[in-house]
């Protein structure tokens, strides 16, 4: 090493230690990397957390994972399964998205207003003051015009407005979850301060800068606020605009001039509006309630016809009106989350939800790559011009590869339906232990076989290839996959409930669950299923 550093150089710092270790002998050595002002107090840092320090720190980091991650335990006719239910997926989403919102392909540590709600809403049983937390955070990243900063810097707050058109749904879901699980009502009185800033100029699709802070408001009156604007935001078949990205932030040019239409959004919203209302109902906001019901009831029919292609849902509408995601498209002629979404919602026509997924099966799932595309064909061709999303490769990252966030709401939704063995089946194919039990497979995918990667490839020669892993926000969505949706373990209020979608090879599984200090055992055999021994009604999920 040269012992400098240059602006423009490969910055290096490098420890070497010599050991001479006999046969059969064991040696622990410890490095302590620590930030100090100077020399001096460095080596005091360093001598304050040598020796039995190092071993008691040691012992409490290991002590805090345990008690985090052994809030639930399952045992399953498949280890590997288990291995992340029990460990890898929870950790992914606390370590990695939760608390460091930084790895190694993504480096910023910001805060994403819809990205740390689902994280914490995954973690729902470990910890719910997690989400109590992160839905306190995102209301207070609100404009008094109900748009919100996208993603926000902590300390500073600065962060960007952006025309992007789904945030505005994720404060309400959010919301509607925590509670579900919790009852814990008093946080729709909390107060939250609005932002104050300079509003997008006609055509500007994002501004970076440091907001002010306003006048406060309720917790509620931010989702409500939030929601008015969602609704206000309809196009002219009764869907929700697209804007500057509905979720897919890749497809930031479908909707810029304000015109186009997200199938997709436009399905979150009839559920938002669906759970919210009673919320709204009980604190006496009558005209809202009626506003977002009268719109409901336009909005769902919008769906099943403007949004419907025949077969399956369309991903919505370019601004001059050309679908998105039909057989009429050159590429994505079907995208997966307007099919999902259908079943997750709950708003979708019962008599399409399993065909709408069974196309999605036929036309997405690569059993021989053994991944799950977002849509296909990919862009690559076409005049059209969706967004930055055409820049990617065909086949690479949301251009037509698995992009695996999505692909745990296929896994979701078919389990919804009761079809365990296919939702057990797509499960596996986003397992990332499934993709290393060989060693060509392990060389072929490339990345870690025991966290989630955002995306794995879909075509050519790096088809079934890992991409960006760590940072995704699809740790937290399998995780809630396999256990509120196969497993079908969940809270509702004071009340534990367990309904199981199980792949018929599966006589049934075993889990462990502890609740403020109580400890639930829970014993599924075929249609048997007891909690602490007593027997659950398998139609409600609830203990006789």
């Amino acid at each position: 090493l040269a012992r400098n550093v240059t602006a423009l150089g490969d910055p290096c710092a490098a420890l070497a230690i010599d050991l001479d270790v006999a046969p059969g002998e064991t040696r622990d050595v410890t490095l302590l990397l620590g930030d100090a002002p100077g020399q001096d107090a460095a080596l005091a840092l360093a001598q304050k957390h040598q020796n039995s320090a190092v071993q008691d720190a040691l012992a409490a980091n290991v002590q805090e994972w345990d008690d985090f991650l052994n809030v639930l335990q399952v045992k399953t006719p498949d280890p590997a399964f288990d291995i992340m239910v029990n460990r890898w997926l929870p950790y992914q989403t606390l370590a990695c998205r939760i608390r460091a919102r930084s790895a190694f392909y993504q480096a910023s540590g910001a805060f994403g207003f819809r990205d740390q709600l689902q994280d914490t809403l995954s973690l729902l049983l470990h910890d719910p003051k997690l989400a109590r937390a992160q839905i306190l955070n995102a209301a207070g990243r609100q404009f008094p015009e109900g748009d919100v900063q996208h993603w926000w810097l902590p300390e500073t707050g600065a962060g960007v407005r952006t025309m992007i058109s789904d945030d505005v749904v994720w404060l309400a879901y959010g919301i509607t979850q925590y509670l579900s699980c919790t009852g814990d009502t008093a946080l729709l009185d909390e107060m939250v301060p609005f932002l104050t800033g300079a509003k997008l100029e006609p055509g500007e699709h994002d501004r970076f800068f440091q907001p002010e802070t306003a006048e406060m408001a309720t917790v509620y009156e931010h989702a409500a606020l939030a929601l008015d604007l969602a609704v206000k935001r309809t196009g002219e078949h009764g869907l929700a605009l697209f804007l500057g990205g509905d979720w897919n932030d890749g497809m930031n040019r479908v909707g810029e001039a304000g015109k186009g239409e997200s199938v997709w959004l436009s399905w979150f919203l009839a559920h938002a509006l669906d759970v919210f209302s009673p919320l709204a109902e009980a604190r006496g906001d009558h005209a809202r309630v009626q506003h977002w019901r009268d719109h409901l009831a336009a909005l769902t029919p919008a769906i099943e016809s403007a949004g419907w292609d025949g077969g399956y849902y369309r991903r919505g509408y370019y601004d001059d009106g050309t679908p998105l995601g039909s057989a009429e498209s050159e590429e994505c002629r079907i995208d997966s989350i307007a099919q999902s979404w259908s079943v997750m919602s709950g708003q979708g026509d019962p008599a399409r939800r399993n065909a709408v997924m069974d196309q999605v099966l036929r036309r997405l799932v690569d059993d021989e790559a053994q991944i799950i595309k977002l849509f296909t064909p990919p862009f690559s061709e076409t005049n059209r011009e969706p967004g930055y999303i055409k820049g990617y490769p065909p086949g690479v990252r949301e251009n037509g590869g698995q992009y695996t966030h999505a692909a745990t709401w296929t896994v979701y939704a078919l389990a919804m339906l009761g079809r365990g063995d296919d939702a057990k089946r797509c499960f596996d194919m986003l397992n990332p232990i499934n993709h290393s039990l060989t060693r060509n497979a392990a060389d072929h995918y490339r990345v870690e076989p025991y966290v989630v990667a955002a995306d794995v490839y879909g075509a050519d020669d790096k088809i079934g290839r890992g991409g960006w892993t760590w940072y995704t926000g699809s740790a937290g969505w399998l995780y809630r996959a396999a256990v509120e949706a196969i497993l079908g373990i969940s809270k509702r209020g004071d009340r534990l409930i367990v309904k199981p979608n199980l792949p018929s090879d599966w006589p049934g599984f075993e889990a462990t669950l502890t609740l403020e200090g109580k400890t639930f055992q829970i014993d599924v055999s075929g249609k048997d299923i007891r909690i602490n021994g007593h027997a659950v009604d398998a139609e409600t999920g609830l203990a006789v």
